[in-house]
């Protein structure tokens, strides 16, 4: 690991929100900026006389440029830039286990934008070890703070709140880590919400509201009781805890609505079909307009 952020460019607005949001992160965190373009090999049944002449014709966009853009605009981070050739999903992945964290652009539902269409992101989600984050154009231009009292954007209004989906059955110390790690950062409260559903039948009729309600009282005092060493760890954070019963989808969708980040856990292990991410991660990434951290963990 370089110990870098690093974030793929395309082009695409998608891609320039990811990037904002990436230099963004490296100050602060106190991390060089690496800008990353995975060039697609020239096929070769092509040639320079079909108008093809090197395997910068395949994509759009200069890394070296939109560095040099940010160095102006930035002069406090220190930016490199990289170019590889090969296949982007795969390319992608080797870049995000070699960094403190991956940020690509994403146009959430309805899939990803510039070389990112189709499953590209999601391989990269699957497969990278380190955090992967996506960042929706529309979700980057809300920022990490809340709209000023004038309307518009403004550093001195209070932090979006950072989302954490927390099963609390496993509540993993890298997802947590990285969860409370990120709200410490921006100075914003961390919201940490749990997901839990009734057993199954016609729960209501048959047990009464009674039980309902001293079911929802053990899932918040699970929730409680797997935050309590993080609190201490990290005093600092305004922690809220949200147990709802619902899909864990939908719960954790509902609760990102105000989100400046919101985080997501990815189990390592790889099913017969290929590595897994999960239906919650998945409604995450394409309904949530904030930027979305996916997270791998042992589990």
């Amino acid at each position: 690991m370089t110990g870098d952020i690093t974030v793929g460019v395309d082009g695409s607005p998608e891609s320039r929100a990811a990037t904002d949001w990436a230099v963004h992160e490296a100050r602060l965190r106190a991390l060089p900026l690496k800008v990353l373009h995975v060039c697609r090999p020239v096929p070769r049944n092509r040639s320079p006389l079909a108008g093809v002449e090197s395997e910068h014709d395949w994509y759009e966009g200069d890394p070296a440029e939109a560095a040099a853009e940010l160095r102006s605009r930035h002069p406090d981070v220190e930016v490199c830039t990289d170019r590889v050739t090969g296949d982007p999903a795969t390319a992608l992945a080797e870049a995000a286990d070699a960094a403190e964290l991956l940020a690509l652009g994403s146009q959430g539902l309805g899939g990803v934008g510039g070389f990112f269409v189709g499953s590209v992101s999601l391989y990269v989600v699957a497969h990278a070890a380190r955090p992967v984050v996506l960042v929706r154009a529309d979700g980057q231009a809300a920022g990490d703070h809340l709209t000023a009292p004038g309307g518009g954007p403004s550093t001195t209004a209070p932090s979006r709140p950072v989302v954490v989906g927390l099963d609390t059955g496993d509540a993993d110390a890298t997802l947590l880590e990285f969860a409370f790690d990120a709200a410490a950062r921006r100075g914003a409260a961390l919201r940490v919400v749990h997901a839990w559903t009734e057993p199954p039948g016609d729960f209501r009729r048959f047990h009464g509201v009674e039980f309902h309600a001293t079911l929802a009282r053990q899932q918040a005092t699970a929730l409680t009781d797997a935050l309590r060493p993080w609190r201490r760890k990290f005093p600092s954070v305004d922690v809220i805890e949200a147990s709802r019963c619902g899909s864990a989808a939908r719960v954790l969708v509902t609760a990102s609505r105000d989100a400046s980040l919101t985080v997501v856990g990815r189990r390592i292990r790889t099913s017969p079909v290929g590595p897994h991410i999960g239906h919650a991660a998945h409604a995450v990434l394409h309904h949530v307009v904030a930027p979305v951290a996916v997270v791998a963990h042992d589990g």
